[in-house]
């Protein structure tokens, strides 16, 4: 398989790549339209299957966010690989995994277990908190996502560590700690693997609130400072010298990626979630070359990739992220192929 994907995709000859691709292209058409064709009754049938599972409110709740989510990804994920910072998904993914790892090991607190010399109603206290929090990790993963987002950025600013280094370095320590607390508390349970890799039973009501709100002030922000975040992202000397706080953009960047993690994770799982920053722009490149087009075709992939990966997901009783995952793996060889063809 590797060898004929190599095979698709390599450019010994670009003449002969492109009459290749061209070849290819035109197969993989002719085999999609004789895929459905064959299959009309079946697709009909697959559609009015959806249709009834849209009734739930779980695969409501899962659509309204993930749509949401997915605009975000796709918007921030051509900053991100236009400045080779794309692996600060995976990196922060790992960090959320951490939070919530600590956030449901607090669930654990009691003002029994808290040390005997504090006072009763400061321990009660305590142990009200670290229940609230356990209830409803969200904020506080974002909190501490957002900290750790501006710590990377700090240190490959101020340190020899360059970017890749420092979040390398936090995110494999943040996932040790996470794997260390849930071992020590609650174990490998339901739980656990539904952080680490989706579900889309996961979302709850205040959950989903509080995602909205948070992925409207993303999409808000990115299209207020949308030439300023261009401007750094091509050329940030240049922007420097024109008088643009950079840093204060790249730090705009980082937090808004944080927040797009954290409400993506508890969906995509903190394992995949940063597939949605990066193959939606990845493929909407190999086609085109401006920014803003570049923008809004990886959007538009982004939530058509989604939508149909959660489709994918219930119809076939298979996990959501990587059903989506697999559905953007598709689209960008398909424009990888599109790309040959038209270079």
């Amino acid at each position: 398989m590797g060898r004929f994907l190599e095979s698709i995709l390599s450019s010994s000859r670009p003449g002969g790549n492109r009459k290749r691709a061209a070849v290819w292209l035109a197969v993989l058409d002719a085999l999609a339209v004789l895929l459905v064709a064959c299959n009309l009754r079946g697709i009909d049938a697959a559609f009015a299957e959806m249709g009834l599972y849209l009734q739930y409110r779980f695969i409501q709740r899962a659509l309204i966010v993930g749509v949401l989510v997915a605009l975000c990804a796709a918007l921030l994920g051509v900053t991100l690989v236009l400045k080779r910072y794309s692996m600060i998904g995976d990196g922060l993914s790992h960090v959320g995994f951490g939070a919530l790892s600590i956030a449901a090991a607090l669930g654990f607190v009691t003002a029994d277990a808290l040390p005997a010399f504090l006072p009763e109603g400061l321990r009660q206290g305590i142990a009200n908190v670290c229940t609230a929090i356990s209830q409803t990790p969200l904020p506080f993963t974002l909190v501490i996502v957002i900290a750790l987002a501006f710590l990377i950025l700090r240190m490959s600013e101020c340190s020899t560590l360059r970017g890749d280094a420092a979040i390398a370095l936090l995110s494999t320590a943040a996932l040790a700690v996470g794997v260390l607390v849930t071992s020590l508390t609650s174990g490998m349970n339901v739980d656990v693997m539904n952080y680490m890799f989706g579900s889309i039973l996961a979302m709850s009501e205040t959950d989903v609130i509080l995602s909205v709100s948070l992925s409207v002030v993303v999409i808000a922000l990115f299209v207020l400072f949308c030439n300023r975040i261009f401007a750094v992202t091509f050329d940030e000397p240049f922007a420097r010298a024109t008088g643009t706080n950079a840093g204060m953009y790249n730090m705009l960047i980082a937090i808004l990626t944080a927040v797009t993690i954290v409400i993506g994770m508890r969906m995509m799982g903190t394992m995949l979630i940063s597939s949605l920053i990066i193959f939606p722009a990845l493929s909407s490149m190999r086609v085109f070359s401006n920014f803003r087009v570049v923008l809004i075709c990886s959007a538009v992939v982004s939530v058509t990739c989604f939508v149909a990966g959660i489709m994918l997901s219930c119809l076939y009783s298979i996990p959501a992220g990587a059903a989506i995952v697999l559905v953007n793996l598709t689209v960008f060889l398909i424009f990888t192929l599109i790309g040959r063809v038209r270079s």
